[in-house]
Parts: structure tokens; sequence; C-alpha cells
């Protein structure tokens, strides 16, 4: 069976050249033309404290696609799902499924589109960077979960934990995929909290001054995980239960071991900062987080923290204001 990852930036790149140095059939395909070629002549150059290699890899661009596959792996950036199912869809096979290597709720648009039945559900948390065409930082290992929507264990879901096994040895195969999914959305927030600033991850979570603005943040989504049924599975420090129920000691922990794992990667500062502070375009704030906004506001939940934060991302974005921690100051106020 021949995989193919759609979308070979930083997250898909790296699953890819694992895959096919492991002897796995797979084929790349990325909007950036340079980029594809680069991985079909030279190879798609992996590298960072994690491992450095090189591997040549077939690729197209989505015009240059033909055929059909049992497995697309979809990793394209979440503000970008509706038009990469566009294009893959005519390349799914009858009976074949996606899997969301992505940031976000993206299995929710994936199996509206395509039934719950077609879409894995994939948790991916290591750092990763595209640096530029047919060059990838793999900044650090964290965790990978995978799973199905129902939270049954499948032959398929088995056979998608094999292949992520081999980039992350330590892969879980859950029935509890939401759970993951939730968590991360708790810990995506205050992520994105550090973009407002040039601060590095870490330096950005251990001002103290702005401790109080990444709990309401952890504590609003939990909320609404809450709300929604989902149970949230913590990782790599982050504490679903310490952030839903507000316990200080509980959300101090979690934060230190969050901010220690972010000081021993390579990749310092979040993808969403490199989209505001060196790529210059959209990030995924409002397919990420403001459908967070949206589901609270029909569950009568207030996430005014969250909605100051989203604001605050736009702004860079129009470039009416520049990343910096002054930024954050003004979601303060938000945290009684």
């Amino acid at each position: 069976m021949t995989t193919l990852i759609w979308g070979a930036g930083a997250i898909g790149g790296v699953i890819g050249a694992y895959l096919a140095r492991a002897g796995h059939a797979v084929h790349m395909v990325d909007i950036e033309a340079d980029h594809v070629a680069a991985m079909r002549n030279t190879g798609l150059h992996i590298e960072g404290p994690v491992e450095t290699f090189t591997q040549v890899l077939p690729a197209s661009t989505p015009e240059e696609m033909s055929g059909t596959f049992d497995c697309i792996i979809l990793a394209v950036k979440a503000h970008h799902t509706e038009q990469a199912l566009d294009q893959l869809l005519p390349h799914l096979a009858p009976g074949g499924y996606v899997v969301s290597a992505q940031n976000g709720l993206n299995e929710r648009v994936i199996a509206e589109r395509i039934g719950a039945e077609r879409t894995v559900g994939c948790f991916v948390n290591f750092g990763a960077d595209w640096i530029a065409p047919g060059r990838i930082l793999y900044g650090n290992r964290a965790a990978v979960a995978v799973g199905e929507l129902d939270e049954t264990i499948t032959d398929r879901a088995r056979e998608v934990h094999g292949l992520l096994s081999i980039v992350e040895p330590d892969a879980v195969l859950t029935g509890n995929i939401w759970g993951y999914l939730w968590g991360k959305m708790g810990y995506g927030a205050l992520l994105f909290c550090t973009a407002l600033t040039p601060d590095s991850m870490s330096d950005a979570m251990a001002r103290p001054e702005h401790r109080l603005v990444y709990e309401a943040l952890g504590h609003e989504i939990m909320t609404l995980a809450a709300s929604q049924g989902a149970r949230p599975i913590g990782f790599n420090g982050f504490d679903p239960a310490a952030f839903l129920a507000r316990d200080a000691a509980g959300m101090t922990r979690a934060m230190d071991v969050m901010i220690a794992h972010n000081r021993k990667t390579a990749k310092t500062h979040s993808g969403i900062w490199r989209d505001l502070a060196v790529r210059k375009r959209k990030t995924e704030v409002d397919a990420q987080m403001g459908i967070m906004v949206s589901l609270a506001a029909k569950q009568g939940l207030s996430m005014p923290v969250l909605a100051g934060m989203i604001d605050l991302i736009h702004e860079i974005e129009a470039g009416r204001c520049v990343q910096s921690a002054e930024l954050v100051d003004r979601l303060v106020p938000l945290c009684a």
C-alpha cells in the first residue's frame, strides 16, 4: 500500500521521510513547487537534535497528482483543510480513509465531508519547522496518538499506529482520541498566547506577570471540553484536571513542566509565532481557536481571555501592531 501524504511541510515532511527511509511506499504532495522539486531530486533533508538524514521522495504538486490511495495522511494547516479536501478526495480510493495529522479539531471537518467511518483521528505534538525548500527542522520528540473517532480499536487504526510508531516509538493507540485532541486544544491555546510576544515559548510562559493569562486560557478550553463531554488527556506537562478545577498548585506544576519541556527543544518558538514573525502570513487562529469561541457561545459559555487573544493575533496579522509582551498585559484584566 502506498501512503499519500498531503502537505509535506513540518509534520508531513517528517512523517514521510521516516516512513520512506523504513522502506514504506509513500508519495508526497505539496503546493510549493520548489519544495516538491527538492524532495524528488536532491531529497528532503531532516535536521536537528533528534536526527539528521536526507531522503529522496516521490513528490507532486496537487495539479500533477493521479491515481487513488487507500490511506491519505492530511498534514496541512487547519485553515487549509477544506481546500485540501477538495483536491485530495478524487484520489481517495473507495473504502479508503483520511488521517488528520493536524492541529485542531479538523477530524470534525473531515468527517462532515466524507463520514466518520472514513476518518481516523491523529494527535501529533513533536516539534518541527519548515525551514526552506527541501529542509525541515525536527526539533524534538513528543507525544503521538492514533484512534478511531468512535473510540473502537480497529485493524486500520493499528495499521496507522504502526506507521507512526516508526516516527515516534512511544506512539499510543487509543480509544480516546478526542481526549488527546481536546488536551491539545488547551495546550495549543497557551502556545498561541506565546506567539503574541517575540519570546520563546518557555520564556513567554515563564513570565510571572502573565501566569494568570495562561491559567485562564487553559481553564476556558477545559471548561468547554467538559461541556462537550470530552475526557481530555494530559501530555508533556499539560494537566487538564488542574486547569479545569483552577487548582493553583496543579497549574503551577503543569506550567513548570511545560516550560522545562519546551526548553529542551530546538524548536524554540511555536509555528504560530513563525507564521507571524518569519513567514508573514495568516495563522491557524480562526480554524483552531475561533471555533472554540463559537462552540462556547452555543453552550452559553464565556471565553473572554481566548476571544481577546484571538483579536490580538488578528491585529498582528493585519499589521496594526507588532509582537510584544505588552500585548499579553492587555489580557490580564480579562482574567478576573
